[in-house]
């Protein structure tokens, strides 16, 4: 073998033995792109789906919420329940998104005593969350006791002398198919970051 063939053959062995080809500026921006775009559609998913963010207007849920805090709704698969601090669709008959308070749901009979006190199935319900208890102007428009229809809920402000809400013809009984998910989490402002119960 001569010695032209034998710096062929050498030559050959170590391009066979090179690194791997680097990708280039365009392959790395492809990469880029792919993951980014993935990212997008994930995020979006989770907003979409189970997730959303929403802000307070108002101070109807005070002391518990307060205008402009910041919230994280849960939606996905949700059922509302008696207790459950709830954002409701701009359906609901004020043209504006709701947060309010579940206080009964179908089947169950709402009453609000003289004193302001509101009983659910008979039972006074032990309500440590309320700014203050109902005053005589603003136990609503309706007869008391009402029982809520099939399909519906009874939602109140936890701030029950300044909200509108079930109590009153202009909000009433609330379709589940209205309620946009359970509140979960305050994210701003910071100093009061936490879990909504």
């Amino acid at each position: 073998m001569s010695e032209e063939q034998r710096q062929v053959g050498a030559e050959e062995a170590q391009a066979a033995g090179a690194a791997p080809h680097k990708n280039t500026l365009k392959e790395e921006l492809i990469e880029w792109l792919k993951a980014i775009l993935s990212a997008a559609v994930i995020v979006g998913v989770i907003f979409g789906l189970f997730i959303r963010p929403v802000e307070v207007v108002g101070s109807s849920m005070v002391p518990t919420l307060h205008d402009g805090d910041r919230l994280i709704v849960w939606k996905f698969c949700y059922e509302p329940k008696a207790g459950d601090p709830v954002i409701l669709s701009e359906e609901t008959g004020l043209d504006e998104a709701l947060v309010k308070r579940v206080i009964a749901v179908a089947g169950q009979t709402v009453d609000i005593d003289e004193d302001g006190t509101v009983l659910v199935d008979g039972q006074p319900l032990d309500e440590d969350y309320i700014a203050e208890p109902i005053n005589a102007a603003h136990r609503g428009d309706h007869d008391y006791p009402v029982t809520v229809p099939e399909g519906c809920i009874f939602v109140m402000g936890d701030n029950r002398n300044h909200s509108t809400d079930s109590r009153f013809d202009s909000v009433g009984f609330v379709d589940t198919d209205e309620v946009l998910g359970k509140v979960v989490l305050r994210i701003l402002p910071l100093s009061d970051v936490g879990l909504i119960s």
